[in-house]
């Protein structure tokens, strides 16, 4: 069938709103180098940084005991202090931060890449990494909260970025630190070991 130019005009106009109403990606590398030292231990140890991230939104970086945290924005001193998410074998973040943007181009959750370490093989000098997708929400004035959405196994899924870009859009915006549970989506391996999650009972 051919359209005609009345209908042409409308499947453009259409089409047009369709694709700017779509969320996007944005990355950004996270430099320890360049962060500022919030806290920091030497019994642990543990360190507490602030890192750039996108636009005015800050990176907070954790690490404590060979493992490691994320939290995103404006986070209050509560969360700030108490809240630490991680995986029980010992691991680490990749530098790469993809921030999940709603249609108005505002942030809504951010997606990093956990290392985490055989258990079995943490010994050995060839100690072998699972490689899990973890999903937060994105910390705001009025919600000073940053938590896990969700988590995809990078390794079992050929569309792992895609399921994790899934569960932010899908999630992220009405989750509820503290009370919403995250989840895991798509395949689990051997190396989706279980979240070790501490969160404060109250926002300050």
């Amino acid at each position: 069938m051919r359209l005609t130019p009345l209908l042409l005009s409308a499947a453009f106009v259409f089409g047009h709103a369709a694709g700017a109403s779509a969320n996007e990606s944005i990355y950004t590398d996270r430099n320890l180098d360049a962060c500022k030292t919030i806290a920091q231990e030497d019994e642990g140890p543990s360190v507490t940084l602030q890192c750039a991230g996108y636009k005015d939104l800050s990176v907070y970086f954790k690490e404590g005991d060979l493992r490691q945290s994320q939290a995103y924005g404006p986070i209050g001193k509560l969360y700030l202090d108490q809240a630490f998410e991680t995986f029980g074998p010992f691991n680490h973040t990749g530098a790469k931060i993809e921030w999940r943007l709603g249609a108005d181009g505002t942030p809504i959750a951010a997606i990093a890449r956990w290392f985490v370490a055989d258990p079995e093989q943490t010994d050995s000098t060839d100690t072998r990494y699972g490689q899990i997708l973890v999903v937060s929400t994105i910390a705001t004035a009025k919600n000073p909260t940053s938590c896990v959405v969700g988590y995809v196994d990078a390794l079992e899924n050929k569309d792992a970025n895609a399921l994790a870009r899934d569960i932010a859009d899908e999630k992220a915006a009405d989750f509820i630190c503290g009370t919403s549970q995250p989840q895991w989506r798509g395949k689990q391996g051997k190396f989706s070991e279980q979240p070790m999650r501490y969160l404060p009972d109250a926002v300050q």
